[in-house]
């Protein structure tokens, strides 16, 4: 049985959370659902450690692993993408509908803007062709110092 799509013609992202998780032969849980409601709330980068606080505000019985086996889960999904920066820290961000985008990150501070820009997309593009490559996707990041963070001269 294939999930309700929505007036779009594309699966929710619940729906698709659930559909995948039958396919797997897993439960969508109640605590695995309020997990997919935060994380979806989210306006950018998140860690497992920064969700569980917010889940744990909302239901104090849902323990730390369960959020980072869910977040896992929404990674294997393609409703997340986990994204390591200079830090270290393993960041989830939504991956649902939401557009490619490369990243400018502060390697003092943390901060991380989200960038596009069309000129470099298709230099990408016209590199990978000159090799004879054909490109299935690629992640590029950027680090430097924010503007507030940057000596001033």
């Amino acid at each position: 049985m294939r999930p309700i799509k929505d007036s779009t013609d594309r699966l929710t992202p619940h729906q698709a959370f659930t559909s995948y998780l039958q396919e797997h032969r897993l439960k969508i849980t109640p605590q695995r659902r309020l997990i997919l409601d935060i994380f979806l709330l989210e306006p950018g980068h998140v860690s497992s450690e920064e969700l569980y606080a917010k889940v744990k505000k909302r239901d104090a019985s849902i323990g730390q692993a369960t959020v980072y086996r869910t977040l896992k889960l929404l990674a294997g999904c393609g409703l997340a993408e986990a994204v390591s920066f200079a830090d270290g820290i393993t960041r989830y961000e939504p991956h649902f509908g939401v557009d490619h985008h490369d990243h400018l990150i502060c390697e003092d501070c943390g901060r991380t803007i989200e960038i596009v820009d069309q000129v470099i997309e298709r230099r990408q593009e016209e590199l990978a062709a000159k090799y004879g490559f054909s490109l299935a996707r690629h992640k590029m990041d950027l680090y430097g110092q924010c503007p507030e963070c940057k000596p001033k001269s």
